[in-house]
């Protein structure tokens, strides 16, 4: 659960900031009630969108069984953690003009469509938060004992990011937005490899990935994965304590391609 509560916590807040952003514009802007409405339906418009692509994703598990099921639920744990990955970089090169890029987008939209502008503007930012939401949780709720605690676990991370968004628009300077995406980026970069290895287990154990030497090592005696404390590490980071040489060679290339890409950008003189 721990996985789903902190997965909804950040998009959720990032979304609510993007709502907020766009409300201040419209206010500041004169835009009055109507540029209101039009903001709300936008926003209705993406959860809707988001939901769709949650159905569908639901839906198509349900038409599929045996060896085309496995491949399904394989290839949305590798776009689940390939979205994370993505997210988590783009965040990086450009959160700090989301704000500007936003108004932009914003102004653009009401000088060639008016209201309906305003409206699609906010449903395509709400529906891509929506919809990275959407495919991660698929992709955590395939993990063996958490499909029964994603549901709760979107309530409670929903809940603790009205209340997340709620300080950080007071100005509390210990929960600034900058900290909280770079702090909740590295803790999603760690998802992001366990989904990226439960994937390589189900590729390795359908023989369409060789084990090379299984297992390489045998850390159950310190931490076992199966048990409750090592089960909650192993949804968290990844963590296996038999693991494939395949595995740690996979996951060992994911961390030096994401310490490379997470480097902060040299300073030109």
């Amino acid at each position: 659960m721990g996985s789903t509560i902190f997965i909804v916590w950040r998009e959720s807040v990032e979304a609510m900031l993007v709502v907020g952003i766009l409300h201040a514009w419209l206010k500041f802007n004169s835009a009055g009630a109507a540029g209101l409405r039009a903001l709300g339906l936008g926003v209705l418009c993406g959860l809707g969108l988001a939901g769709l692509l949650g159905w569908a994703m639901v839906a198509a598990q349900g038409e599929l069984s045996g060896t085309a099921l496995e491949y399904f639920q394989v290839a949305m744990l590798l776009v689940a953690s390939g979205l994370i990955v993505q997210m988590v970089l783009w965040m990086r090169r450009h959160g700090a003009g989301m704000r500007k890029n936003l108004h932009q987008s914003l102004q653009v939209a009401m000088q060639r469509s008016g209201l309906v502008g305003i409206a699609a503007v906010a449903a395509l930012a709400i529906a891509r938060e929506g919809a990275e939401t959407a495919v991660f949780l698929y992709g955590v709720s395939l993990e063996p004992g958490n499909s029964a605690n994603v549901f709760m676990g979107a309530m409670l991370g929903f809940a603790l990011a009205a209340f997340t968004a709620w300080l950080l628009d007071r100005g509390l300077r210990f929960l600034d937005y900058r900290r909280f995406f770079a702090l909740s980026g590295w803790m999603l970069l760690f998802f992001a490899g366990a989904l990226l290895v439960s994937a390589i287990d189900r590729l390795i154990g359908a023989g369409l990935l060789p084990a090379l030497v299984d297992p390489l090592w045998n850390s159950a005696w310190l931490l076992d994965d199966s048990g409750r404390l090592g089960s909650i590490v192993a949804a968290l980071v990844g963590y296996r304590a038999h693991p494939s040489l395949m595995l740690v060679v996979v996951y060992t290339a994911y961390w030096l391609f994401m310490l490379r890409a997470m480097r902060p950008a040299r300073q030109h003189a």
